[in-house]
Parts: C-alpha cells; sequence; structure tokens
C-alpha cells in the first residue's frame, strides 16, 4: 500500500504559482501566497483570516449560557418533581396560579430555546469553516463509539449519557413513586387487604402514565426534520430518527405498564368493562385513551425490526396512526395535561405543515441516467437560494411510479458543482427503483438501451421534500479524512471529494489535507460510480495540496475483467430545454433561517394568543368544565394557529422568493448543468492520486486504520462511514479499538456515520 507523503507547502505553492498563477496575489515586502491558505510561523499550520468578531462571539456566548442555564433547571425540575415535598410546592403553586402555567413550566423552557436558537443560528449563519493548529488530538463525545454490539446499535459516549440519563430518571421516579404511594396508602382507613392492593395498583399505573407523559413531551421533536432545535445541536434528522425509535419503545413500554395496572386493578374488582368504555366530563377519560393506547400499539408492534424487515410498507401506513393517537390522548388527558407534552407535537405539525407546502410543488428531473452498475442518477432542478451541505439528504416521490410512496436518498452532488441543480444517486433494489429503472429505458428509444439517457422533452417530474442534513459542512472540520462505503455508499463521498477539490480550486476555506477512501464494491461494473467525477478535471493541481488515496476492494471477482479498461460513456452534450414547473421549493425548515425562525415564533405566538382568546370569549362565557372536549379545543388551537399564523409567514416567504428571483428561467436553471465528452465517465490515462483496486479481498480495517495511526501521529482523523450495518459496526469497533489502545503520540479517530435507515 502506498503511503501519503507529507509535502513541504512552500515547493508546493512555487509548483502552483507556475501553472496557475492566477490562485496568488502580492503581498507585502514583495512575497506571494496561496489565496487559499494563510501561512503562519509553521509552513504546515494554516488559519483562515476571517473570524467572527468580539461583539459576536460575546453574543453567541451568552446565549449559549442562558439556552443551556434553561435547559439544566428544566431537567433539573423533571428529575425532582417526583419527591413529595417539591410535587407538593408545585402543585400549590399552579393551582395558585393558572392550570395554564403547565404549559409555561413543561413545554414554555422548549419553545424558549427554539427563540434563542434562531437568533443564534441567525448570528452563525455566515461564519466559516476556520482551522487553527492544534497541538494534539482530542476526543470527542458526539465521535467516539462507546457500545457497538447491543440493542441500541452504535452508540457514542454523548448517546451514552442521554440514554443513562433517561434510565436513571425512570429507576429514579418508579422508586420514589412507590415509596409515595405505599406512604399514601397509610391514609385510606382501607382494612381489607385486596381492596389495598387494588388502590396501589391504580396508584401505580397513574404514576407510570406521568412518567410515560414526560417520555412522550420529547417523542416528537427527533422526527421534526427541520426544527431549529435539531439545527442547534447540530444533529441531522437521519442520525435523530434513531432517538425517536428509542424512545417510541421507552413510551410504549411505559404506557402499557400504566394501562396494564388499572386493568389488572379494575379486573379484580369485577368493573372492567365498565371502566373501560367510561367517557367522563370531569377527570380523566378512559375510553378515548384506551382508542389511543390501542393506535399505540399498533404502531409499536409494526415498528419492530422483524415485521418492519418484512414489510415496510405495513410499517410506514400503520404509523399514520399517529393522528388518532395524539387526537384521543387529548380527550383521553384534558387540556390541562396535555399541555405538557404540547412543545413537542407543536414542533412536529409545524414541520409537518412546511413540508406538505414543499412537497406539492413539482419538481423538474433535467436528466436520468441508467449505469451498467445497476445505479440510477437523476439531476433535478433547485433554487439558487436553497443551500445544502454535501452531506445532505432529499427525500423523493415520482407520481409516475407512486403517489404515496416517499424515499430518502443521499446528494451525490456538492452545493458547489451547480447553483440550480443537484444529483442523487439510486441503487436498484425493490419493486419502486425497478420501476423507475424501467421507465427511464422505456423511453429511451432514440438512444442505445444500454446508455438510458433520458429525453428532456419526455414527461417524468418528482416531489422533493428537503435537503436535509448537518447544519454545518462538518467533513470540512477534519484535516485529516478516512471515508469508508460500501457499495452505493459511495454517493454521498462523491460529493464531499466534488465539495474539496471545488473549494481547493476557488480558494475557498477547506482543512482537509489527506483523503483515504476505503470503497468495498461486489462486481467490477460498480467502478463507473467512482469515474462520474472527473477530478483531474475539475481541479488539476489538486495534489499539490491534497493527498488523495482511494483503496477499491472488488469481493466477489478474484480478477480484473478481460474489458477492465472500457468504461461506458454516458454524455449528454446537449442544452435541456426550458423546465415547465421549476425547481424544489426552497420551504424548508434547514433552508433561509431568519423565515423559518419567523415561521416558528409567529406560529407559537398564534397559539398563546388563540387559546387566550378562546378562554375569553367561549370556554369561561359558556362554563366549559369538559375535560375531553378541552382538550379537543387545545388542539384545534394548536392546529389552527399553524395553518393561520404559520401559513401567513409561508405565504410572505413564497412572495420573498419569488421578488428576490428564485425562480429563474429555465435557461439560468440549467447553466452549467451541460456535460462534456471529455469530463463525464473519464477514464483517465493518468492519475495524480493512488487508485489501487484489489480483487478477491476485502477490506483489511485493522491493518488499514493501523497503518494511518502510525502514519499520521497526534492528529485528529475523521472516520466516515456509509453502508450496512454490519460495515458501521466494525468501522465503530475498529476506532473504539484505536482509540482505547491509544499511545500518547497517537491520532483520535472520529467516527461519523452517515446512514438512513427506518
Amino acid at each position: 500500500m502506498t503511503h501519503f507523503q507529507h509535502n513541504n507547502i512552500g515547493n508546493q505553492a512555487n509548483k502552483i504559482k507556475a501553472t496557475a498563477p492566477h490562485l496568488f496575489v502580492s503581498k507585502k515586502m514583495g512575497t506571494e501566497a496561496p489565496l487559499l491558505l494563510s501561512t503562519t510561523h509553521d509552513e504546515n499550520n494554516f488559519t483562515y483570516i476571517k473570524k467572527p468578531s468580539f461583539l459576536t462571539k460575546s453574543i453567541k456566548w451568552v446565549l449559549k449560557f442562558v439556552m443551556w442555564s434553561i435547559f439544566i433547571c428544566w431537567i433539573s425540575f423533571i428529575f425532582l418533581v417526583p419527591l413529595d415535598s417539591v410535587n407538593k410546592q408545585y402543585t400549590k403553586m399552579v393551582h395558585s396560579t393558572s392550570e395554564r402555567s403547565l404549559f409555561l413550566i413543561y413545554s414554555g423552557p422548549v419553545m424558549i430555546i427554539g427563540f434563542f436558537a434562531v437568533i443564534y443560528l441567525w448570528i452563525s449563519g455566515d461564519e466559516e469553516i476556520q482551522e487553527e493548529k492544534k497541538k494534539s488530538a482530542s476526543f470527542r463525545l458526539w465521535t467516539f463509539p462507546i457500545i457497538i454490539d447491543g440493542p441500541f446499535g452504535v452508540v457514542t459516549a454523548a448517546e451514552l449519557i442521554g440514554i443513562l440519563l433517561f434510565a436513571v430518571y425512570i429507576i429514579w421516579a418508579v422508586i420514589v413513586y412507590t415509596i409515595n404511594n405505599i406512604n399514601l396508602l397509610s391514609l385510606f382507613e382501607i382494612t381489607h387487604t385486596g381492596k389495598r392492593y387494588v388502590l396501589l395498583l391504580e396508584l401505580t399505573g397513574l404514576k407510570f402514565g406521568f412518567i410515560g407523559l414526560i417520555c412522550m413531551a420529547f417523542l416528537f421533536l427527533p422526527v421534526a426534520r427541520g426544527t431549529v432545535l435539531l439545527r442547534l445541536i447540530g444533529i441531522p434528522f437521519e442520525h435523530a430518527t434513531r432517538y425517536h425509535v428509542w424512545l417510541g419503545h421507552l413510551t410504549m413500554t411505559i404506557f402499557t405498564l400504566h394501562g396494564l395496572f388499572y386493568v389488572i386493578a379494575w379486573a379484580i374488582e369485577g368493573r372492567l368493562i365498565q371502566e373501560l368504555t367510561a367517557w367522563k366530563n370531569i377527570g380523566i377519560s378512559n375510553f378515548p385513551g384506551v382508542i389511543s393506547l390501542v393506535a399505540g400499539l399498533l404502531m409499536w408492534v409494526t415498528s419492530l425490526p422483524p415485521v418492519r424487515r418484512i414489510n415496510f410498507e405495513l410499517f410506514f401506513y400503520t404509523h399514520q396512526l399517529y393522528v388518532i393517537f395524539v387526537v384521543f390522548f387529548a380527550m383521553h388527558v384534558g387540556d390541562f395535561v396535555f399541555s405538557m407534552i404540547a412543545a413537542g407535537i407543536f414542533l412536529f405539525m409545524l414541520d409537518r405543515f412546511l413540508r406538505f407546502f414543499q412537497s406539492r410543488k413539482t419538481v423538474d428531473i433535467l436528466s436520468a441516467k441508467c449505469l451498467p452498475s445497476g445505479v440510477v442518477e437523476l439531476v433535478v432542478s433547485k433554487p439558487e437560494g436553497l443551500q445544502y451541505n454535501a452531506l445532505g439528504w432529499i427525500f423523493v416521490q415520482i407520481r409516475e411510479l407512486s403517489w404515496l410512496q416517499w424515499h430518502p436518498f443521499s446528494v451525490s452532488s456538492s452545493p458547489l458543482d451547480g447553483k440550480h441543480h443537484l444529483a442523487i444517486l439510486i441503487k436498484v433494489l425493490g419493486d419502486w427503483t425497478e420501476k423507475l429503472r424501467g421507465h427511464i429505458l422505456s423511453v429511451s428509444d432514440e438512444k442505445d438501451e444500454s446508455q438510458g439517457l433520458l429525453r428532456p422533452n419526455l414527461s417524468l417530474k418528482m416531489c422533493v421534500e428537503g435537503p436535509y442534513g448537518h447544519e454545518t459542512p462538518y467533513h470540512l472540520t477534519y484535516e485529516n479524512l478516512v471515508l469508508v462505503a460500501g457499495g452505493i455508499g459511495i454517493s454521498p463521498f462523491l460529493a464531499i471529494l466534488s465539495d474539496i477539490l471545488h473549494r481547493i480550486r476557488d480558494s475557498k476555506p477547506c482543512m482537509p489535507r489527506n483523503i483515504l477512501i476505503v470503497w468495498a464494491i461486489k462486481n467490477s461494473d460498480e467502478l463507473s460510480l467512482l469515474h462520474s467525477l472527473d477530478i483531474n478535471s475539475l481541479c488539476p493541481y489538486f495534489y499539490n495540496l491534497l493527498n488523495l488515496e482511494i483503496q477499491t476492494f472488488v469481493t466477489r471477482e478474484s480478477e480484473p475483467p478481460l474489458e477492465e479498461a472500457i468504461i461506458p460513456n454516458f454524455v449528454s452534450s446537449y442544452a435541456y430545454p426550458t423546465p415547465t414547473q421549476g425547481g424544489m421549493s426552497s420551504l424548508v425548515g434547514t433552508g433561509n433561517i431568519i423565515w423559518a425562525g419567523s415561521y416558528m415564533v409567529l406560529s407559537t405566538i398564534g397559539l398563546v394568543v388563540l387559546y387566550a382568546l378562546l378562554n375569553i370569549f367561549y370556554i369561561h362565557p359558556y362554563n366549559v368544565t369538559h375535560w375531553w372536549y378541552k382538550g379537543i379545543l387545545f388542539l384545534v388551537c394548536m392546529v389552527a394557529s399553524v395553518v393561520l399564523f404559520g401559513g401567513f409567514v409561508i405565504g410572505l416567504w413564497h412572495l420573498w422568493d419569488v421578488k428576490n428571483g428564485k425562480k429563474i428561467d429555465g435557461e439560468n436553471r440549467i447553466n452549467g448543468l451541460k456535460y462534456d465528452e471529455s469530463n463525464v465517465y473519464k477514464n483517465p490515462l493518468k492519475e495524480d492520486f493512488v487508485n489501487d483496486i484489489k480483487y478477491g479481498q476485502r477490506p483489511n480495517f485493522k491493518e488499514i486504520f493501523g497503518s494511518m495511526a502510525n502514519q499520521w501521529g497526534n492528529v485528529d482523523i475523521g472516520v466516515m462511514v456509509c453502508g450496512p450495518t454490519t460495515l458501521q459496526t466494525s468501522i465503530a469497533k475498529e476506532c473504539r479499538s484505536q482509540n482505547f489502545g491509544r499511545t500518547r503520540n497517537g491520532p483520535v479517530f472520529h467516527f461519523n456515520s452517515h446512514s438512513f435507515d427506518l
């Protein structure tokens, strides 16, 4: 294996100057330096000049302190509520003020943090990646895998802390509530032992219901794809989904115990049917709770891995019962209790409503190709103002194939590839992708069927939600990168590599200096995916500033095929006609933070105003006291505030896009999208990087990571993996092994997974 060499930057600059003088500007004292870099005391130490001002740093620090303070106080209160002394004071405060104070106590902190998050993200919006020389490598909680083999999959140190906090809270709450319930029995003059047990069962069920409420307060937050909270903490939707799965299992387990304790108690007393069908006007209504629990159980059972793997559509459609679950839950507990969990549900409503508007727009497919490896490439139109990172995702619906199915795909193009388009690579694996490939081939009668080039005048359109992904391009924060892909998992890494090369060529901030790509594929026909990115044409002199090595392992072939040198040419060298519908809608929660923030803030204010008006002009004058009815009214106010106030912001957002030229004409939209035979699927005879293809072998990650550890020394190495679960597990184990066995001068491997698995 050829190793990376540490080049002298001064010599590299001279080479670039001789061949690309446009990359240089004159400095004081007659010296010259690349625009990309600013040299400091050490030739290998780079610091980008653009830095946030002292005022900006101070405001961000204050906002962080305030948000952390609110969060810690909120979590501390939740932990302390089970204590009898704290619970009495808290209950007294609620009754002495207003029942609406429950919303402020439990949901208020989440919304307030969201308000501050909008300001924080707005201030941080224009900051660029900065590189500062670090004295040594350091561990990070979010990228340090701790648990590998277990029910949670790969768990990092930060995730383990979160799991432990939930576990400690539940154990603590169960113990404290059990002690309180036993003490409470002494206050009742019950001599019959059986009745004491029945009462204890009911009290235990009641407390499990409260614990379930706390879990449910967090349940909807991870699936609000574009919420500012996920953007604030830098967790993309595809990562947050697993937290929703964990919380879903936990919440339904607790709610099942909640119902089970009551069922046992009622069955002992012989009033089971009577209680299950009871619909009280004042107090908790049991029958709506039964309906809600049944809907939750159906979602839970069909979401279990064995069922989900066998029939994903059953899982997907059954999960739409969340509407029944939430509506009847509000009727079960009333507005008073429902307000405790309203924040997470409200943020989910905001995200869902915004996604509805974005997905209504039909998006032009500018190009579609079928590659020999069983992969389809789609290039779609997007507005210039819609920004995304190289590790972005989009959800796709093609109505010619299905009106109901949405599928997530990672973006394979860099945001710097073009302002008005993005590309995705789709592996043909199931019925939907087979239909897509068949549709493309069926309309390519003017081309050779093996090329499969879609004629642009034919109808094939899609609806898109997204893009989603990391708030910041974290792949640019590592000087050393190891990218591990399995099969189609190379797709996001093509975007990363293109992004880095564009930045080097265009003198944009870019930290990576050493990149190793390890790619495992089954057959050699998949090699054409890598050649879709012509590295030398994109950035001819990248090797002076970037050490790149690609190791490809073809696992099911023992030797190269005879036609190895022949790589199919899929070329689109003509201009596309003007699209009729336009590009993707920019109405997405991960988009413009001013509009996304205004959407959340104004909708929240609208909720408070609407419910206040409802109390003033309807509930109090007409003496509305039915709990289940007030729960429905509160839910209606949540929906109305999203539709009325949120819809108002969405309308202004859309008009602002139109006014600022986001709807550009088709000719400009596809500018830069014309491919040329000289730079598409090219197989260059001379490559300025190491490209090692090994047949009949699987990558030995222990050897590869050990070599990198010896070679790069005391540095931070960003390891990114995209592929099947087994590949992620192998890489996580090796990162953990290397970090635990790290010597004083050894590197720290930072594990990052880029895989979407529902």
